[in-house]
C-alpha cells in the first residue's frame, strides 16, 4: 500500500530530524507557494474577509496559507488516493468536527471497546487529528496514515469538481455534510474573528454577510456551488457518495448514524444495537464531550482547539441576521438550489 501523498515532490532538502514537524511543514509550504506563484498571478482576484482571494476552477480561495489555492493545485498534481479510502467533504463550519468524530468512532469501534474507552483517541485528541485534512497532509514529511492503515480516513473542504483526479477515479467512499447557509455564515464569522491575525481589525457581521452573499468566504466559496456539486454526484453515484445535512443529523441522530455506518461498510449488528453500541458512539461524540477535550491545547500554532466549539446549534442565525438579511439569503438559496430536493428546517 502506498503512502497517502507524494510528499517527496515537495520535501525541503533541509527538512531533517533536527527540525520539528511544524518547521518541516513551513519549509514545504514555502516550496509549494513558490512553485505555483506564476499561476497564481494569472487568476482573477477579489477582496476577501481579511485578505485577497483568488478564483480557481469556479471557486474563491485565499493564498499563502495551509488551506489555499496553491494547496489545491499541489494536491491535484500529487495526491494518490486508494480505493479503500474514506473521505469526508464539507464547507467549513458545516459540522465537520462532529462528523469526523462519529466517522472515526464508527470505523474504529472494534478497536476501542467499552472497557477501553479511557484510551479512546477522541477523549484526548481533536477529531481533526483523528481524521486529517488532505490539504494539511500535503505539507507533511511523514503522512498521518502509513502502509498499515486501511481504510485511511481523510477530510477535505475542496469542491467536488476540484478534487484530485485520483480520488475521482478510485471508487472510494465519500461523505458530504451540508448545513443551512445562514448558520454557516454565522459560525464562519465567529471562527474567522477568533483565529484572525491580530494585525487585522475584527470583521463586522455586515461585512461578512456582504462577502458571503457574493460567494466569498475565508477559505472556499461560493457556498451554493460547493453544495450543488456534491449533491449532484450523490444522486448519480449513491453507492459511493453519501449526502447528509447537519440538521437531519441533529434531529434524527440515531438513524443517520446507522445509515452512515452502513454506507461506510461498518453496519451495526443486531447484537451491537441491543447492547447500546449505537448510543454509546453518539454519547462519546456529543458536543459536550468533544468540547471538553477541546478546552486545552492547539490544533495548530495559530488555531486553539476550542475555536472549533462554539454552540453547535441549529438556527443560531436568528440571533444575528436581520429580516432583510435572512430574506436576501433565502432568495439566493431559492435561485441557486432551484430543482434540488433540499431544504433546511428554519
Amino acid at each position: 500500500m502506498s503512502t497517502p501523498l507524494a510528499t517527496n515532490a515537495f520535501t525541503h532538502p533541509s527538512a531533517t530530524a533536527k527540525f520539528s514537524e511544524e518547521d518541516k511543514e513551513k519549509a514545504n509550504m514555502t516550496i509549494i507557494f513558490k512553485k505555483y506563484k506564476d499561476m497564481l498571478a494569472t487568476l482573477p482576484k477579489e477582496n476577501g474577509w481579511f485578505t485577497d482571494v483568488y478564483m480557481y476552477q469556479g471557486f474563491w480561495y485565499t493564498s499563502m496559507s495551509i488551506l489555499s489555492v496553491e494547496t489545491i493545485m499541489a494536491l491535484q498534481d500529487t495526491f494518490k488516493a486508494l480505493p479503500s479510502d474514506i473521505y469526508l467533504a464539507t464547507m467549513p463550519k458545516s459540522g465537520t468536527t462532529w462528523l469526523k468524530a462519529l466517522m472515526f468512532a464508527l470505523v474504529n469501534r472494534n478497536q476501542y471497546k467499552k472497557n477501553d474507552l479511557l484510551d479512546h483517541p477522541l477523549l484526548v485528541s481533536n477529531p481533526h487529528v483523528c481524521i486529517p485534512f488532505i490539504e494539511i497532509e500535503i505539507f507533511k514529511n511523514t503522512p498521518t496514515y502509513g502502509d498499515v492503515y486501511s481504510p485511511r480516513l481523510f477530510s477535505t473542504h475542496i469542491p467536488y469538481t476540484s478534487l484530485p483526479q485520483s480520488i475521482l477515479d478510485s471508487g472510494c467512499r465519500l461523505v458530504y455534510l451540508c448545513r443551512n447557509p445562514k448558520d454557516i455564515l454565522v459560525s464562519t464569522f465567529h471562527f474567522a474573528n477568533t483565529i484572525r491575525d491580530k494585525s487585522h481589525r475584527p470583521l463586522t457581521f455586515e461585512e461578512a454577510f456582504e462577502s458571503f452573499s457574493k460567494g466569498i468566504m475565508p477559505y472556499v466559496g461560493p457556498y451554493w456551488d460547493h453544495v450543488k456539486g456534491y449533491h449532484k454526484v450523490s444522486l448519480e453515484h449513491p453507492e459511493t457518495v453519501l449526502f447528509l445535512t447537519y440538521e437531519d443529523l441533529k434531529i434524527d441522530t440515531v438513524n443517520i448514524v446507522k445509515r452512515l455506518a452502513k454506507f461506510l461498510g461498518y453496519p451495526f449488528t443486531e447484537k451491537e444495537e441491543a447492547e447500546g453500541v449505537v448510543q454509546g458512539i453518539i454519547e462519546l461524540c456529543t458536543f459536550e464531550n468533544l468540547s471538553e477535550v477541546g478546552k486545552h491545547g492547539k490544533f495548530r500554532e495559530d488555531i486553539p482547539n476550542d475555536a472549533f466549539f462554539r454552540k453547535g446549534k441549529v438556527g443560531d442565525w436568528t440571533n444575528h441576521l436581520t429580516n432583510e438579511m435572512s430574506h436576501s439569503i433565502d432568495e439566493i438559496t431559492k435561485e441557486k438550489f432551484n430543482g434540488m430536493n433540499l431544504s433546511f428546517p428554519y
